[in-house]
């Protein structure tokens, strides 16, 4: 099924659009590649912009030492991961950018009477810094959310669920915009049907893990009209 019809065939009414941040609604992810690259190469971890994006893409910076620990045999310096995050967010306040489409989408969906929300695996100062490069801080006020805000981030569903809890509305009455495996496994555990962006061979891997692919943010608008919806 593809995602249009995935959308028009709902059996609960879209009441919620849930974004992502990165790769959604912000070109982040290059710029938070190159700074992991970097780094990593530092410590003895040789990689590639493209292995970094295969490997930690839709990771929250704290999930990501573990795995890097693991790979290198021995315990990161005290201070490493403070020291990416501070390498990430500088080059995030000057480097990012909007994805196409996506802005037009975010006031798509509003004209359309719905409520969105933006959950995501970065936190609240990175996300603070990269809305700011492009320009929407008070458009996405009060609507952020954070996996400094719960639990545990995504892949869990907890910042999902938050999410919808927020806005008073029932998991099934939601849809999730991703575009990551990470976030797409989190809709699904948290009983939410999901979109996922992609515009390349990341979209095997989302229908995989139950997203309904799609390939361009300016398609959203009409992805979103095709849902029912309460009458008002």
């Amino acid at each position: 099924m593809n995602a249009l019809a995935a959308m028009a065939g709902r059996a609960t009414p879209l009441r919620l659009v849930i974004f992502d941040c990165d790769g959604v609604l912000v070109n982040s992810e290059p710029v938070a590649n190159r700074v992991v690259v970097e780094m990593l190469t530092a410590e003895g971890w040789a990689m590639t912009p493209h292995d970094a994006d295969r490997r930690f893409l839709g990771m929250s910076f704290p999930d990501m030492v573990p795995l890097v620990e693991a790979e290198l045999g021995r315990t990161l310096a005290e201070g490493w991961e403070l020291r990416l995050v501070s390498a990430v967010m500088q080059a995030l306040a000057t480097e990012s950018g909007a994805i196409p489409g996506a802005l037009e989408a975010l006031h798509a969906v509003t004209a359309l009477g719905l409520p969105w929300r933006i959950a995501s695996n970065s936190s609240h100062g990175e996300m603070a810094l990269k809305f700011s490069c492009i320009g929407v801080t008070d458009l996405v006020a009060g609507r952020l959310h954070s996996f400094e805000d719960v639990a545990r981030g995504k892949p869990a569903p907890d910042l999902f669920l938050a999410t919808a809890a927020a806005e008073g509305v029932s998991a099934d009455a939601c849809v999730v915009i991703e575009d990551s495996s990470t976030g797409a496994r989190a809709a699904a555990a948290a009983g939410m049907m999901c979109l996922g962006f992609s515009s390349g061979t990341q979209a095997d891997g989302l229908r995989a893990v139950g997203a309904f692919p799609f390939a361009s943010m300016f398609d959203l608008p009409a992805l979103i009209a095709a849902a029912p919806r309460e009458a008002s």
